[in-house]
C-alpha cells in the first residue's frame, strides 16, 4: 500500500540571504544585515541572530508554530 508522501519545506540561498521554500510557496527568509548578525521573519514574525544556524532554526520553529496554532478570528 503506498501512501502519500508530505512534501518537505527546502532551504535555498538567495542573494545575502536564504529562503524557506514549501513547493512554489514562500515560508520564511533569513538576510544577512551586517557581518556575522543576520535577520530572520517568518510567519508574521520577525527577529535576529547572530549565527545562521540559529535564524534558521528560528524560522523553521516558527513556520512550525504557526501551522499548528489556531488563528483567534477564524
Amino acid at each position: 500500500m503506498a501512501t502519500k508522501k508530505k512534501p518537505k519545506p527546502t532551504w535555498e540561498r538567495a542573494y545575502k540571504g536564504h529562503v524557506l521554500w514549501l513547493g512554489k510557496h514562500k515560508l520564511g527568509k533569513v538576510s544577512l544585515i551586517e557581518k556575522h548578525h543576520y535577520g530572520w521573519e517568518a510567519a508574521g514574525k520577525t527577529g535576529s541572530a547572530d549565527d545562521l544556524d540559529k535564524a534558521k532554526k528560528a524560522v523553521e520553529l516558527a513556520v512550525f508554530m504557526a501551522d499548528k496554532q489556531l488563528d483567534l478570528f477564524q
